[in-house]
Order: C-alpha cells, then sequence, then structure tokens
C-alpha cells in the first residue's frame, strides 16, 4: 500500500561540540534546508515537533512559513502544537497565514500536549483552567474555539465607523484559507482520545507511544486504536474521508557510518514505562540492513492501517546526514514494502 512518507524533526539542539546543532539558529536555519532537501529527494511531509521552555523548536508559524516560501510541493505540518499554550484565534490567523503562503500544503498537528520542563508551564503564557476544569480541558476548549474559527463564519459585530469599509454582516477573522478545516490532526495517546478525535473532525495523529497499555506489542495497540478511531469516524458521518499518521523510528544501515550510529538498535523491542504518574507503552526502534528492515516493517499493523509513515529524524546530526537516511529509506526500503 503507497504511503505519504514524512519526517518529524524535535529541533533540539545544545552547545556540545558533538552536536551539528548547537544554537536556535542552528535548530531553525537546518530545520529549513532539511525540509528542502527532501522535497528534492521526493519525502512527502516535513513536520515538526513543538516544546515551549526547552532548547527545541518552539513557535512554528514563522518556521513554517519560511518552509512554504522555499518549497513548492512537499507538506508542512506540526507534531503536535500544545492546546493549553495557544490563543485559538490568534492561531486561526496565523494557521491561515501559513497555509496561504504554501498553497494549501499545512497538516496541522494539534494535542493536548505531553510532559512539560516546567510546572503548569501554560500559566506563564496567560492561560488558566476554568472552574471544574483540568489542564485537559483547557485544551480542548481551546481547541473548540480554534476550530470554529478556521471554518471562515463571521462572529464579530462591525464598527459602524470604521477605519476601512467593512463586507457586509459579521467579520470573521482574516485571513481565511478554505480547507485548513478539514487538515487539522490530534495526537491521541489513548483508544478512547482517537474516538473522541473522529467526533470532532480531525485526522488522527499517533506517535511512537500510547498512555495505556494491554499487555499486546504496541504495533497491535496502535492498530486497534486507529480501527477505533475508523469506526467512529464512520458513525459521525463526516463528509470527508481522513487521514491517519504514525510515528516511528526507522534507520537503514547501508554504511559504516550508520552501522556506527545505529548498529545497536538492530534488537529494539517495546518498552513499558510512566508517563504522567500512568503506565504508558513505547514502540521499538526499527534499525537494520534493508531486507531485514523491510520485513520486519511488514509485520508492523499500525504502520499497515496507516496512510501516512512519519519518520523520527536525530537532528542533531545535521542535515546531511538526515537527508541520508531519508534517502536510504525510499531507495532501498519503501519499494520493498510497496510504500512507494
Amino acid at each position: 500500500m503507497k504511503k505519504n512518507i514524512g519526517f518529524l524533526n524535535f529541533g533540539h539542539w545544545t552547545p556540545s561540540p558533538q552536536s551539528q546543532v548547537r544554537s536556535a539558529s542552528d535548530a531553525l536555519l537546518q530545520s529549513i534546508d532539511l525540509a528542502v532537501a527532501a522535497e528534492e529527494l521526493g519525502v512527502d511531509g516535513a513536520y515538526y515537533r513543538v516544546h515551549h521552555f526547552a532548547r527545541q523548536l518552539a513557535s512554528p508559524f514563522p518556521l513554517l512559513s519560511a518552509i512554504a516560501a522555499r518549497t513548492s510541493r512537499i507538506e508542512i505540518g506540526t507534531g503536535v502544537i500544545d492546546m493549553r499554550y495557544e490563543n485559538p484565534l490568534y492561531m486561526a490567523e496565523t494557521a491561515g497565514a501559513a497555509d496561504l503562503i504554501s498553497a494549501g500544503r499545512l497538516q496541522l498537528g494539534i494535542s493536548r500536549g505531553s510532559p512539560e520542563q516546567v510546572i503548569d508551564g501554560y500559566r506563564y503564557f496567560g492561560y488558566e483552567p476554568a472552574e471544574g476544569e483540568d489542564h485537559a480541558d483547557l485544551a480542548r476548549r481551546h481547541t473548540a474555539d480554534f476550530l470554529e474559527a478556521l471554518k471562515g463564519d463571521g462572529f464579530a459585530e462591525p464598527n459602524p465607523r470604521p477605519m476601512f469599509p467593512n463586507p457586509p454582516g459579521l467579520l470573521r477573522l482574516e485571513p481565511h484559507a478554505p480547507g485548513l478545516r478539514e487538515r487539522i490532526w490530534w495526537g491521541a495517546g489513548t483508544r478512547a482520545t482517537a474516538e473522541w478525535t473522529a467526533a470532532q473532525g480531525m485526522n488522527l495523529m499517533s506517535s511512537t507511544l500510547l498512555s495505556e497499555d494491554t499487555g499486546v506489542p504496541f504495533h497491535q495497540l496502535q492498530a486497534e486504536q486507529i480501527e477505533r478511531f475508523r469506526s467512529a469516524w464512520a458513525a459521525a458521518g463526516h463528509a470527508w474521508e481522513p487521514r491517519v499518521s504514525v510515528s516511528r523510528s526507522i534507520f537503514p544501515i547501508v554504511s559504516d557510518l550508520d552501522r556506527a550510529y545505529f548498529g545497536g538498535e538492530s534488537r529494539g523491542q517495546d518498552q513499558v514505562g510512566m508517563i504522567d504518574g500512568g503506565i504508558a507503552r513505547f514502540g521499538k526502534t526499527y534499525a537494520g540492513e534493508p531486507d531485514r528492515l523491510a520485513k520486519a516493517l511488514a509485520e508492523d499493523e499500525a504502520i499497515a492501517a496507516a496512510d501516512t509513515v512519519l519518520l523520527t529524524v536525530p537532528n542533531q546530526l545535521g542535515v546531511d546526514y538526515n537527508a541520508h537516511l531519508l534517502e536510504s529509506l525510499l531507495e532501498h526500503v519503501a519499494p520493498e514494502l510497496g510504500w512507494r
């Protein structure tokens, strides 16, 4: 089954001499360069993680707009934006601008967020859960307002004596990006959240961990999550077909340098641990020679069920090496799996 293949860049930087990414400037500029290189290779998507109070990529829309201006085909997106921190209406404006610059290539992943670098970081941004809410409710309230704004309906009372002439009726946010509402994804960490995602009319973005564990292998638990999402989508009766992405750490070993970096991961397996006070299951890393790698990936039930695979890239190894990884997967692994 043909897959959309993208990469997911966490945008880490560190002043360590072992890193190719030693500053925020390096992280941002190399993120642009990798997207340009990936488009030239035939990769379908460039996605970026968003973390606050960390030496990682944070505010995504300037970066996405810069990538949009340097590319013409590749999808650009996030995986994911923490909605606890967002002003929904301002986000609708900036997302609309980035989507128009890209000519409709924005694929925006959002969620309630992950464990933070600081305690309740969203409070420093001026946001508090309302009475009776917790932080997840805050994220979902912001999301509801954001999705409503993306529809493009007027809701604001116009000034009777405006600086510039208004169109008739209530005013909407500008710029409006037609079609962006159907290109919003939710990062779901459980099966129940995937069903909620479908009910809201958002695409499903599932990563390399799930915040629950039933004792089955990660890829089977994730495949069940995807099945539940698709069933809930059908029951909701939305007018368009959804997309589903899964993230994987996949490293084809085709050189001595690949082997030096990732040879020790060739016997990777799922891990079970604690996150946010609950049990979570983490997917394994795939690394090996292309034929063995293709065989292992063919047995991954969640990849089989998804239409999009996002490859988590070790960005601190630099643009050239990450472009090499993407090229190796497209050339040596994807054809064997029928992804290309």
